[in-house]
């Protein structure tokens, strides 16, 4: 392949179609949180109980995937690269899996039911959205070795990936009104859903393509043992999958203390739909500016200014005794925070791949990726766990109007406490994180091994 370091082809159209992407793969992750056990539960009649457990297990099954189809996109040729080949396999597959998710049948009794629910479920998570979300995660690298580029596509990630979140929070229930508001208008839904998901895949393998390979030096097809060997070699990555891991906790326990937070804390459980949408638009509209500090400052310093950002945010809500106009200013100040952070933390994680490379003569973007998802998924499982583990330990009742004291405590330690611990872990993990400066004489090497 091509060791061209910038993008070549029009920027902004191949930008844009690399952010496609994770706008194409978060229609599924997206809904999966935020309606899908609302859809067992209310519209499928599954028991929310088993509905967890499943869940639950799942992640162990998925964790596992998840490194072995890193260790596939390493192994993978074709004439369409490593990553971009994966995308094009299973954007169809990635569709219909989504539907059968929100497609169980109603008429079967309560066991069946739930064998149905961990097939789809396992489907969807474990194999098919591995099979295109971990290549789609290592395609930055394979893109290009530039650092600014590489931000600057991590920026249109995340920029494209909110906007998917936006579409799925604001027109699901709305769609399933339109279809009938029964259990199959959620199957006619995600119809929709799939065939948008689809082209948004399309428009990231047509749109993109793969220059990066491994220097000459390196070791072409990386046994996994020496793999997993070089990985722990890599501190640089070892710092960024323990920060993953921390946020995917942090975002699984304040998302899913939010409407608790908005109701019983705030007093208004509409407040939530006014604390996320202005934090989302912000985040969106912060990602356009975020290319030039990141050129001035580097990624890592970004990075850090963003935990401040969010740090304060935090604490202007916590703080805000319900006030509309403090909430709005902390949901700017957050949005800003959070844009510098979803800006530079995963063009962070394909440094390490050229760190790696550079330290142990393996290039492994595949493997890389792979390993981070295992750690924020573990960290998103065990953040839904502890999220469950203090509301219960505090006292929470759904069913009273108003909470005690410590169920009242409980809901501050998840939405508020818990992040700013993870945010200080942040700016620690930081301090330590010195490859912005290495990156230019790394990659001055790297060429030199490829030219001998």
């Amino acid at each position: 392949m091509n060791k061209k370091a910038k993008l070549s082809m029009g920027k902004i159209v191949e930008r844009f179609s690399y952010g496609c992407g994770d706008f194409g793969c978060n229609i599924i992750y997206t809904a999966m949180s935020a309606f899908l056990v609302f859809y067992y539960t209310d519209y499928a009649g599954v028991n929310a109980l088993a509905v967890g457990t499943i869940m639950m297990v799942s992640r162990i099954f998925d964790g596992i995937s998840d490194i072995i189809m890193g260790v596939v996109v390493d192994r993978t040729k074709s004439r369409f690269g490593k990553a971009r080949s994966w995308i094009l396999r299973m954007c169809i597959p990635f569709a219909i899996s989504g539907v059968l998710l929100f497609s169980v049948p109603t008429s079967w009794t309560s066991t069946p039911k739930l064998v149905y629910v961990f097939i789809t479920y396992n489907l969807v998570s474990t194999i098919i959205y591995t099979a295109i979300n971990v290549p789609y995660s290592a395609l930055n690298a394979l893109m290009t070795q530039d650092p600014y580029e590489r931000s600057v596509l991590s920026i249109f990630r995340n920029l494209l990936a909110t906007a998917g979140t936006l579409l799925i929070n604001t027109f699901t229930l709305r769609l399933v009104e339109y279809f009938g508001n029964n259990a199959s208008a959620w199957t006619k839904t995600f119809c929709v859903f799939g065939v948008i998901a689809i082209i948004a895949f399309l428009f990231t393998f047509f749109g993109t393509k793969e220059r990066v390979g491994a220097a000459e030096s390196a070791v072409d097809e990386v046994p996994f043992k020496e793999g997993v060997k070089a990985l722990f070699k890599n501190k640089y990555w070892m710092m960024m999958t323990g920060m993953l891991a921390l946020f995917f906790l942090m975002y699984s326990v304040n998302g899913g203390s939010t409407v608790y937070y908005a109701k019983d804390i705030l007093g208004d459980k509409n407040l939530v739909g006014t604390i996320n949408g202005i934090f989302n638009i912000v985040q969106i509209c912060g990602m356009f500016l975020i290319a030039m500090l990141v050129k001035r400052f580097g990624k890592r310093n970004v990075f850090a200014i963003g935990l401040v950002f969010d740090i304060i945010g935090m604490l202007v809500l916590n703080f805000s005794g319900g006030s509309l106009a403090i909430i709005i200013v902390s949901s700017v100040i957050r949005g800003i925070g959070n844009a510098c952070g979803g800006a530079t933390m995963w063009a962070m994680v394909s440094d390490t791949i050229d760190y790696g490379e550079w330290k142990t003569g393996y290039r492994t973007e595949g493997l890389v990726n792979s390993a981070c998802s295992f750690g924020y998924k573990i960290g998103n499982g065990v953040g839904s766990a502890l999220l469950g583990l203090i509301l219960e330990v505090g006292g929470y009742a759904g069913e009273k109007a108003v909470q005690s004291a410590s169920a009242l405590f409980s809901i501050e330690i998840c939405f508020v406490w818990i992040p700013i611990v993870v945010y200080i872990l942040g700016l620690i993990i930081m301090k330590f994180y010195h490859l912005d400066r290495e990156f230019d004489g790394i990659i001055a090497d790297l060429k030199k091994r490829a030219e001998k």
